[in-house]
């Protein structure tokens, strides 16, 4: 009799979360399988609190099943306990605790979409594309993203040690990382060749727009107002916040659809437009992406391409097309669903396809040839010095200018952008 009471009042339980999450629009009938489904839920749930080898709690129980039951449906699907759901918050207003890269789950492994800029994984070498097989030893087979997220959590100043399969790697790459209070700083910005406006954006946090906006108005003021363009780089950017986004795309677009939302229902449907504004007055652009550019990063270059506002350059981007929504639930917990599909002005869906790039362009290292011609006396072994003391500075502005040749998609758009702009000239004049 115990067994059918506790099968019950799971049932119970369930039904009435059930009731509380269906929107006031619309309510979606349960039939008699449902409810069959429901039964065996029960059945299940009680058999375990009875006679599982060890006690078990009921939060933990239910908690697990509500993870199962919306990791199933895709990646990006989970549960946000109480601790999980505060630090997405934190986490938006762009500054949390951790590691510094963004993750998703694929195959059972953490796959790294992208490291954040100047945090402890970027500065440990951890690359867009590694798969984590191990945390402090432990397989990550098994457990939810969340659990894996969680875990790569904890106290600043405390090390963790991760187990990386790397593509091209012959082994597995062993890395101990220090956690630290990540400040994402989402927009930087300075001047090219002194007539080129670069700015960065590595995640869409709730000031990267406002933060955009100033470093182009500082960028210009340091051009003195006259400048080529917009190299705008969303390279190892895993998104972020939908709002930000379409601000973002806006802030280059005068009219038009920025991006549209597209749910179950066709009632679900959303557009959004740009507005009568132009930041940079119609000077050509030129976005940079690659294969950690997902989600919110896509959905800007999406829109600058379709509406022939930039040119595109880089390698093909993830190919995150989905929008999730985050649910409030009993217990300051949350959970996040995926509620919609995101369709670039020109009707395209880039889930799983991702952004293909204008000019496509591989990052590769320039480097001088150990054999062959030699440029210069000083290439030469053995070769006599000048006798005259080196001059430290010049020495690290040579660093600093070979550390920059080797970011070759900048060395291309930046002859692109020269190029674009060139002609737009000519064509008014």
């Amino acid at each position: 009799m115990r067994h059918v009471f506790t099968g019950i009042m799971a049932i119970a339980v369930i039904a009435l979360s059930l009731a509380i999450i269906t929107t006031p629009e619309r309510k979606v009938e349960a039939s008699s399988e449902t409810y069959r489904q429901l039964n065996l839920f029960g059945d299940v749930f009680a058999k375990i609190r009875e006679d599982y080898v060890e006690e078990v709690d009921d939060a933990k129980l239910i908690e697990a099943a509500i993870n199962g039951m919306l990791a199933s449906l895709d990646p990006h699907s989970s549960y946000l306990n109480p601790k999980n759901y505060q630090g997405m918050k934190v986490q938006t207003r762009g500054k949390f605790g951790g590691l510094g890269i963004e993750v998703t789950m694929e195959n059972g492994l953490v796959k790294v979409v992208t490291p954040i800029d100047d945090t402890p994984a970027a500065a440990a070498g951890v690359q867009a594309g590694d798969y984590i097989t191990h945390l402090d030893g432990e397989p990550v087979l098994g457990l939810s993203l969340s659990d894996a997220v969680e875990k790569m959590r904890g106290l600043v100043d405390t090390d963790i040690g991760l187990t990386i399969r790397r593509k091209g790697a012959k082994a597995p790459i062993e890395l101990t990382i220090t956690r630290a209070i990540i400040t994402v700083q989402s927009v930087r910005g300075r001047l090219e060749d002194d007539d080129i406006l670069y700015v960065r954006i590595s995640s869409f946090t709730q000031q990267t727009n406002t933060g955009l906006r100033k470093t182009i108005r500082d960028l210009a003021e340091e051009a003195g107002g006259d400048y080529r363009g917009l190299i705008l780089d969303l390279r190892n950017n895993p998104g972020g916040l939908l709002d930000q986004a379409i601000a973002v795309s806006d802030a280059f677009l005068e009219k038009g659809e920025i991006v549209s939302t597209r749910g179950r229902e066709a009632r679900d449907s959303q557009r959004y437009n740009a507005t009568d504004d132009d930041v940079i007055n119609g000077k050509p652009i030129i976005v940079i992406i690659n294969g950690g550019s997902a989600s919110a990063s896509e959905i800007v270059a999406g829109a600058l391409r379709d509406h022939r506002r930039a040119v595109i350059l880089g390698t093909k981007s993830f190919g995150k097309g989905s929008v999730q929504t985050i649910v409030p639930l009993q217990g300051n917990g949350a959970m996040r669903m995926t509620t919609a599909r995101y369709y670039t002005p020109s009707g395209i869906s880039i889930q799983a396809k991702g952004i293909v790039p204008d000019i496509e362009v591989k990052q590769s290292r320039l480097e001088v040839l150990e054999n062959g011609a030699r440029r210069s006396e000083a290439d030469l072994r053995n070769h006599l010095a000048n006798g005259a003391e080196e001059d430290s500075a010049t020495a690290e502005d040579e660093a600093a200018e070979n550390e920059e040749i080797q970011d070759y998609q900048l060395l291309r758009a930046k002859d692109l952008l020269k190029g674009v702009s060139l002609f737009a000239k000519k064509a008014f004049n």
